[in-house]
């Protein structure tokens, strides 16, 4: 299986802060390697980040801010990964998925995951190879991503462990139970 790296695009510091750390979250927790952002340069989302891999594990999972997104784009593509940009405007992802799976799980592709924050450029429509929708209605980049790599690993995402992680959640039905391990 190839490498997944979700690219954030366009970041604002003032409003997206919450949204692009949530994209992050979701990128490590749901199995992508790492996420590079782009837009406005915000130290504070990308410590958050660096933060959250620290303490909960994955300290391999690649943090990372360009500038240049377009070249970073043209790059991955002449590298030979797999672009897929997350669009309400793309085609419904039941319609692709299975190709993409294919692709990126037997033909062992690199994946990168596009996802807008303001008005994506129509560039990155043109050179995607895939404009997926997760639906056709307004919804979240959290959820749209989310979806897309629940359904790309068939949830077996879900039971990632983190061995490197300093808290742990334990699975409980009535109360939260988490355990601290110190590292010596």
């Amino acid at each position: 299986m190839g490498k997944i790296i979700v690219l954030r695009l366009g970041h604002r510091k003032k409003r997206d802060k919450r949204i692009t750390t949530h994209v992050g979250l979701v990128a490590r927790a749901f199995g992508a390697n790492g996420i590079i952002f782009s837009g406005e340069r915000d130290e504070e989302v990308l410590a958050s980040l660096r933060n959250t891999c620290e303490k909960w594990g994955y300290k391999d999972f690649e943090i990372h801010y360009v500038q240049d997104w377009l070249e970073l784009i043209d790059r991955f593509k002449q590298e030979g990964w797999l672009l897929v940009h997350l669009t309400m405007y793309g085609i419904n992802i039941q319609y692709q998925l299975q190709e993409i799976r294919n692709l990126f799980r037997k033909k062992d592709k690199n994946l990168l995951i596009i996802v807008g924050a303001e008005k994506v450029p129509r560039k990155v429509y043109e050179i995607a190879h895939y404009n997926i929708a997760i639906g056709n209605q307004p919804h979240s980049e959290v959820a749209a991503l989310a979806v897309f790599l629940d359904r790309l690993f068939n949830g077996q995402e879900l039971l990632n462990l983190f061995e490197d992680a300093k808290i742990q959640i334990i699975p409980s039905t009535n109360s939260k139970k988490v355990i601290t391990r110190i590292s010596k």
